[in-house]
């Protein structure tokens, strides 16, 4: 029996990972309601690690499927490709929505929070301080990926390799900043609309720089093992493409919530 097939497109093997997936974030929401009402992790810890098992193994496969066994053929890369433009995409209206959000507020805001924005007694932060310098480490993770990319391009394992290794540890060094910064505020995400849009908007950014610091660690990994050739590492491309978005949209971020809405 041969392997050969007279198609360049990628049939799929069965896997368990979606069904495994599927569990573990059923298993995470369920745990988030249990630890919001009873105030116990225990659900929510399983949930976090049937999801990362998941993600773990599933992420594995793929990448065994694109390097070894060679099933990414260019076909099948054009559709990962488009795959890809249209999940930022989708994260994109993802975002549009909590910016409408903001921006219904403080344009007019309601007689309840004093007809004012920012609403009385809402303590904001000073735009020209931590967020002003997680502006600055975002747009220089921005330079630093592109020389990572350009230097894989180049055939560069070494200057690859730096600039894949800053670009994490900057991505690290935000979300540190950003925890200090939630720990710091002297308002609440339950503080009126303010709180509300302050905390979803900037939340949600916080955690796609997480997960795109975990995609930029997988590539940095895969790098080591040499996964990645001049010519075929979209794997690397994609993870540069989300990084570009996370940064684009904390510009948008920075400008209008920190800067503009204070």
């Amino acid at each position: 029996m041969t392997n050969h097939h007279n198609h360049p497109f990628h049939l799929v093997d069965y896997s368990p990972w979606p069904l495994t997936g599927a569990i573990g974030t059923l298993t995470l929401v369920t745990g988030m309601m249990k630890w919001f009402h009873n105030f116990n992790m225990s659900l929510l810890m399983l949930g976090y690690m049937i999801t990362l098992l998941t993600m773990y193994q599933w992420w594995r496969d793929i990448c065994r499927e694109g390097t070894l066994q060679g099933k990414h053929t260019l076909l099948v890369s054009k559709g990962l490709r488009w795959g890809m433009i249209l999940f930022i995409i989708s994260e994109i209206f993802f975002f549009i929505s909590f910016f409408w959000a903001f921006f219904h507020s403080s344009l007019s805001p309601n007689i309840e929070i004093g007809a004012i924005w920012p609403p009385t007694n809402i303590m904001t932060f000073n735009p020209f301080q931590i967020p002003l310098l997680n502006t600055i480490i975002l747009i220089t993770s921005g330079v630093t990926v592109t020389w990572a990319h350009h230097a894989l391009m180049e055939n560069n394992y070494s200057q690859t390799f730096q600039g894949l290794l800053l670009t994490i540890i900057l991505g690290i060094y935000f979300t540190i900043l950003q925890a200090y910064e939630y720990m710091e505020a002297s308002f609440t995400i339950a503080d009126s609309i303010y709180g509300s849009t302050f905390f979803m908007a900037t939340g949600f950014h916080g955690l796609h720089v997480i997960i795109g610091t975990l995609f930029l660690t997988v590539c940095f990994i895969r790098h080591l093992n040499n996964h990645f050739s001049s010519n075929h590492h979209f794997g690397f491309e994609a993870a540069a493409w989300y990084w570009h978005f996370v940064d684009v949209v904390w510009l948008f971020l920075y400008i209008s919530i920190y800067w503009w809405g204070n």
